[in-house]
């Protein structure tokens, strides 16, 4: 193990990486405010659904602007390599406060993102290839430790991997679920659209789909295969986005499977780059070697292994739970499951005065974006939240005990709609909690 980690590899992957990722979330940012979405999900909602456990994380009004502002600099400078070390601590909390500010916009690869920033805060990224190490001769180095390449190639598998485990269901493999949906409603697409009305092909797509999540990381780490998996990822990735709306995570995800080529391609390729931008032959060709502190190194070490027991145990804290997964989605979030579920509903609530009688039927739209309608009414913890929203406004509004009942009936996956929460439960005197919500009627499918 000492041997090891005195390893030391080409610190170029690792720059072209940075440089990769930095400038893909900055465009991902000016993306997002082009759209307007920030004031579309950040600031004209009335309420918002924090995660549990990170109540503290607020909606800052008009100062989301800001918050994006600083997260988009973060990422610029980041991918410079300038002030690197500021830079990629406030790119991961802006980034993560963003991604923590309501439910409703959750994605995987929101989650991804934040936490390959959190592993870049401790590598040694900016000591290659960067405005940092130009300007500080002690800094600039062309080697570095192997374990901090391994480090991200081991968290770019393990997405990968988790993601085929999380195929491994009969919806998925044995009933092309929710692809049976998704592709037909797509036959309107030039050239391939025709292929998407023939019921073998959703079932083609399940299939390879789990296959490549399986096995892409090992062949994108064998020499020998790894053009042929690169590609795959192209092919694969670039379907998924013209297919499917997940904005950036397609893109992301093919520069990012670039960590796996050899330091030769990389350092190549930043030697195309010096020369585009005239930059001396000794910034790229210095032979000097980073090494850590040695008791630095093992708080680093300590700490990443801590991270990916975390990233292991996460996914299959489902596990501790009863029913199924895909109907309660307790212990969903968090565990790699991409795209595997279509589930559509609706919530009525009717909130009640227990002393004097008096009820009403709530129209959600008076309270809730369309989005977070959309979310909350399938997803059983955000229920309990919005239950609690309406209990603490009515109470202000002249109901001196209110409690709140929902009828609440989701579809999932093609499935005819069943009752998601007992009707005749008050969610108002209901906890939110990490315990299983018992008030989730059981699917029994």
């Amino acid at each position: 193990m000492k041997t090891y980690f005195e390893r030391t590899v080409s610190a170029a992957p690792l720059a072209v990486f940075r440089i990769g990722l930095g400038f893909m979330l900055l465009f991902g940012i000016i993306r997002f405010w082009n759209k307007g979405w920030i004031e579309d999900l950040y600031i004209s909602p009335k309420y918002y659904f924090p995660f549990y456990g990170f109540e503290f994380v607020v909606p800052l009004g008009n100062y989301t602007y800001l918050l994006f502002a600083v997260c988009g600099l973060s990422a610029l400078f980041f991918a410079l390599g300038l002030f690197y070390r500021l830079a990629s601590i406030t790119l991961f909390l802006s980034f993560t406060y963003i991604e923590l500010i309501d439910k409703s916009t959750y994605l995987n690869h929101y989650y991804f993102i934040s936490m390959i920033c959190l592993l870049m805060i401790f590598l040694p990224v900016h000591v290659f290839f960067s405005i940092d190490a130009k300007f500080n001769k002690k800094l600039h180095s062309g080697f570095v430790p192997a374990w901090t390449l391994v480090t991200i190639k081991l968290f770019v598998s393990m997405l990968y991997f988790f993601a085929a485990i999380a195929k491994i269901n009969s919806d998925w493999l044995l009933h092309a679920q929710p692809l049976k949906i998704w592709l037909i409603a797509r036959n309107d697409m030039p050239l391939i659209g025709f292929l998407f009305n023939y019921k073998w092909t959703p079932y083609l797509f399940s299939w390879f789909g789990f296959l490549y999540d399986l096995t892409i990381p090992f062949l994108l780490w064998n020499k020998k295969t790894r053009l042929a998996a690169y590609a795959a990822v192209i092919v694969f990735h670039l379907l998924t986005s013209l297919l499917f709306p997940i904005g950036m995570f397609p893109y992301i995800m093919m520069v990012t499977a670039l960590i796996f080529f050899s330091e030769d391609f990389h350092f190549k390729l930043l030697s195309r780059f010096n020369k585009l931008f005239k930059g001396s032959q000794e910034f790229i060709s210095t032979t000097n070697k980073y090494s850590f502190k040695q008791l630095n190194q093992k708080v680093i070490i300590g700490v990443f292994a801590l991270f990916f027991f975390v990233q292991i145990v996460l996914p299959f804290r489902y596990l501790l739970y009863p029913g199924q997964l895909f109907w309660t989605e307790e212990g969903f979030r968090f565990s790699w499951r991409v795209m595997l579920i279509e589930k559509a509903g609706y919530a009525e609530f009717k909130v009640r005065d227990a002393i004097s009688g008096k009820w009403i039927i709530v129209n959600n739209n008076e309270f809730l974006t369309k989005l977070q309608e959309k979310m909350m009414a399938t997803q059983p913890d955000m229920i309990l939240q919005y239950a609690h929203i309406l209990r603490d406004h009515y109470a202000k509004n002249g109901f001196e005990k209110p409690q709140v009942f929902v009828d609440s009936y989701v579809t999932l996956n093609g499935r005819l709609g069943r009752v998601l929460v007992d009707p005749k439960i008050d969610l108002a005197s209901e906890v939110e909690s990490f315990n299983h919500k018992s008030w989730i009627l059981s699917y029994n499918d």
